[in-house]
């Protein structure tokens, strides 16, 4: 992770949450299609549903440090589209994912290849919207290698590619990227290339791939920048995220979002397109998304069982009063 300032210590202590931003979006539907859930709590998805996210996508990613066995790399896959995907119906949040190997771990090649022998057992399995989170981060000879095998296996699923462009020299990466995705032959309309900034974006869009934008503090990509895209370019083939993961992240980065672009005076339709819409269109070309799982009325019984668990213990309420002190 690389920061664009040495953050202080009074940067770094929790702040009193201001929920009046909710009154300004009331009624808007939202879908982040970037966000690592499985390193969130609770509490984040019950936010998140408060806030509007009707649905999500959760790419395939790394835990912080490298794997060591290709039996957890299959555990977690199967997370993915097992547990994690109950967990946010438990909160009426419909669950999606993306199966790849991710750049941070491409470099270990013995375990690449064995990871590389078991992605076609998930990638055609129901809720996977696409290959992902695949692309460079230090831009190593394995990382292209396992790109390219990546691409070749998404092509041949018909799926979506969901592109991590590097933190370091990343207009390079940007743009190996995509000559990459075209040289076999990928359609660009299947491609996003995520985390962009005003340096990499304008080439995405003008070859013809889709612009995700990463809401993240530091690191991407502040909402105030993103107001600024969105009055400056437009909405076209756009679209937010906020990759919100176990580092300092926000999981209400899209609503958030939309609630500044509302005060900056851009438009509800175009607020839509780029917090919601955008994504469910690049991401239905994998025949997996129904925009009707998640825009029907939702009953939501919390004493489901996946495989034997539940989110609930030993009789507790699905919902607690978070304000009180007193814990029973």
């Amino acid at each position: 992770m690389c920061c664009s300032h040495d953050i202080t210590e009074k940067e770094l202590r929790p702040e009193t949450q201001d929920k009046s931003y909710l009154d300004r979006i009331k009624g808007m539907r939202f879908f982040d299609p970037h966000i690592h859930m499985s390193s969130r709590t609770t509490d984040d998805y019950e936010a998140m549903a408060d806030a509007g996210i009707v649905a999500i996508i959760e790419p395939a990613f790394w835990l912080g440090q490298p794997r060591t066995g290709i039996d957890t790399f299959r555990d977690y896959y199967s997370s993915l589209i097992g547990w994690e995907r109950f967990r946010s119906s438990q909160f009426g949040i419909k669950h999606y994912c993306t199966i790849g190997l991710n750049s941070r771990e491409a470099n270990n090649e013995a375990l690449a290849e064995q990871v590389m022998e078991i992605l076609p057992l998930f990638v055609y399995k129901e809720g996977v919207a696409g290959v992902g989170e695949i692309g460079f981060d230090d831009q190593t000879p394995a990382e292209e290698k396992y790109y390219r095998m990546q691409l070749d296996l998404a092509k041949e699923a018909a799926l979506p590619v969901q592109v991590h462009t590097p933190h370091r020299d990343k207009k390079r990466g940007t743009t190996r990227s995509m000559d990459i995705a075209l040289e076999h032959g990928l359609d660009p309309a299947m491609v996003i290339i995520d985390h962009n900034n005003e340096e990499t974006m304008q080439e995405v869009l003008d070859r013809g791939f889709w612009a995700a934008f990463t809401i993240y503090p530091f690191t991407k990509m502040g909402n105030e920048r993103m107001a600024g895209i969105v009055k400056q370019y437009g909405t076209e083939r756009i679209m937010i995220n906020s990759a919100a993961d176990w580092g300092i992240s926000d999981p209400l980065a899209v609503p958030k979002t939309a609630a500044l672009m509302k005060d900056m005076g851009i438009s509800d339709e175009a607020i839509h397109m780029v917090t919601y819409q955008n994504a469910i269109t690049a991401f239905a070309q994998s025949g997996q998304i129904d925009e009707a799982d998640f825009t029907g009325v939702k009953n939501i019984d919390q004493s489901l069982k996946f495989s034997g668990n539940t989110i609930l213990r030993g009789g507790q309420q699905a919902r607690t009063n978070k304000n009180s002190i007193i814990i029973r």
